[in-house]
């Protein structure tokens, strides 16, 4: 060993970087095929917008910026498949093009490419999307608007938020299979699910079964497998993951009693990546090697 640290991201396995981005996608592709099948092919033409823009506009960029060109490492289709993924069905094939193209542009690639950027890309694009159009602001809490979507619903077909959601069987199937390929654990899931009921309980005074399972919903589960699990934005060691976890939870509690949806949650992991930085230097803990 030199004695120098190779920039992000710190990949603990035994495939590359493309490989990795593979496995996720082929993970993304239950919650995928779920969306397509229950809101129709203009969520396909929407995923397609998206990734196809992200890819396209790495490419230009990199080009621009007189980079090698690192689309076939394919993190630019999970950032394109994550956006998409995040976003309502009826969102305008545009909005997922300009998403596209911050997520790539300001976000990634300004900031130096993979392994650089200080926050995730999609989530990143997904704030900035909600912020800047107004067509993002109608999905809200249900849980806080007098709906109570039943189990079976959010297990297999809820049709009442962002595309990624529609199943969350299909979520927990993709989840699996990055576990057991080892491309993910269950330190910063399980630290962000059990939190973020946790802190449900303690804001609110309810113990309600049914009042809880209104906030199990499939985008809790799809960010803490799928977006905080990020290689590049989350802490390097295992205690500090778990923290990272729980902060997680925390802000995520506090931004879906204030009736949002899955705007909350990318709220929370932009506040959460912009923390990482200070976790890290507070102790390294047990490294996740």
């Amino acid at each position: 060993m030199n004695g120098k640290t190779k920039a992000s991201p710190h990949l603990r396995s035994k495939i590359n970087t493309s490989g990795i981005m593979l496995v996720v996608i082929l993970a993304l592709m239950p919650a995928t095929g779920f969306g397509i099948y229950n809101f129709g092919l203009n969520v396909l033409y929407l995923i397609l917008v998206t990734v196809g823009t992200a890819v396209v506009t790495e490419y230009v960029t990199g080009l621009i910026l007189k980079r090698a060109v690192t689309i076939d490492d394919y993190s630019a289709v999970v950032t394109g498949l994550l956006l998409a993924l995040s976003l309502p069905p009826d969102t305008p094939l545009w909005l997922g093009a300009v998403g596209g193209m911050f997520a790539i542009v300001i976000v990634k690639m300004l900031f130096g490419g993979l392994g650089q950027n200080i926050m995730n890309p999609a989530m990143a694009a997904r704030s900035f999307l909600f912020i800047s159009f107004t067509p993002l602001l109608n999905y809200r809490n249900p849980a806080l608007e007098g709906e109570s979507p039943s189990l079976l619903d959010m297990l297999v077909k809820n049709t009442s938020g962002v595309i990624g959601e529609t199943s969350m069987l299909a979520i927990i199937l993709g989840a699996a299979f990055l576990i057991i390929l080892g491309v993910i654990d269950l330190k910063i899931p399980g630290a962000y699910i059990i939190s973020f009921f946790a802190f449900i309980v303690m804001f609110t005074g309810s113990f309600s079964p049914d009042y809880l399972a209104s906030y199990l919903t499939g985008s809790l589960v799809f960010a803490a497998f799928f977006i905080a699990t990020d290689y590049v934005t989350r802490p390097i060691s295992a205690r500090n993951q778990i923290l990272y976890g729980i902060l997680l939870g925390f802000l995520t509690a506090q931004f879906s009693l204030r009736g949002y949806g899955f705007e909350g949650i990318a709220f929370a992991v932009i506040i959460g990546n912009l923390i990482v930085p200070l976790l890290n230097k507070m102790g390294t803990g047990t490294r996740n090697d």
